[in-house]
């Protein structure tokens, strides 16, 4: 099936017509012609069926014909994680993580981050298009770049982990996840967090926890954290 995104589509929508670059890839590389039929997803965990009406490369009329829901999730995940020195290390992650199974992302400045900006509309095509590859219907939120200590402040429901190399008692995520359950979990940069910064966030209720012997790259934590979560829940 190929997946195409229209974050404007709800169920009420009748016609409508495709942005230009999507347009482009459905008339000129698929070869869709009037009466073919498209998957679109409003990333809300809604498809929807289209016929081709108008194929136009410059704005593709469509016409929905049908519209499902998908089940609701029994649990969401988070990922606070910090921005990589490499971009294409973070986007590399942001795919994989979406791949597998992703509700939400924040990017977090620690005291260790050598990167202190994001690209936040490339992020955003990162995301789409691994959700569209992956054919899902629910597009990962995106939450803006902020500090480690404007996160804390946030309210996170469910459990909550920080994850670090420091010395401490910590337990395995996958012995202390739970399976339907709302899960956060922060993931430093490649210092890895300041025992300042583990501390703060134990203060808020953040339990330490380990994901093994190894010591990980940031991207490669974050995509175990999203595995592990992710094969106690399927």
């Amino acid at each position: 099936m190929q997946l195409f995104y229209d974050p404007t589509l709800d169920s009420t929508a009748g016609t409508f017509t495709f942005p230009a670059p999507e347009s482009k890839h459905l008339v000129r590389v698929l070869r869709k012609g009037p009466g073919d039929l498209v998957h679109i997803t409003n990333g809300k965990g809604e498809l929807f069926q289209a016929e081709i009406l108008r194929p136009d490369p410059n704005g593709c009329l469509a016409k929905i014909v049908s519209h499902t829901k998908s089940v609701p999730k029994r649990f969401k995940l988070h990922l606070a994680v910090a921005p990589t020195k490499m971009n294409d290390r973070y986007e590399w992650m942001l795919e994989k993580a979406t791949e597998i199974g992703l509700d939400e992302i924040s990017p977090i400045l620690c005291h260790h981050s050598e990167r202190r900006t994001i690209k936040a509309e490339r992020m955003e095509k990162v995301l789409q298009a691994a959700m569209k590859q992956s054919q899902q219907t629910r597009l990962p939120l995106l939450h803006p770049l902020v500090s480690f200590q404007e996160f804390l402040e946030g309210d996170f429901p469910g459990l909550k982990f920080i994850a670090h190399c420091h010395q401490g008692d910590k337990k395995e995520l996958k012995r202390v996840a739970r399976a339907d359950t709302d899960i956060t979990v922060l993931i430093g940069p490649e210092g890895d967090f300041s025992k300042e910064e583990v501390a703060r966030a134990q203060a808020k209720g953040f339990e330490a926890i380990s994901l093994g012997n190894n010591r990980l790259r940031t991207e490669t934590a974050a995509i175990l954290a999203c595995a592990t979560i992710n094969t106690i829940n399927y």
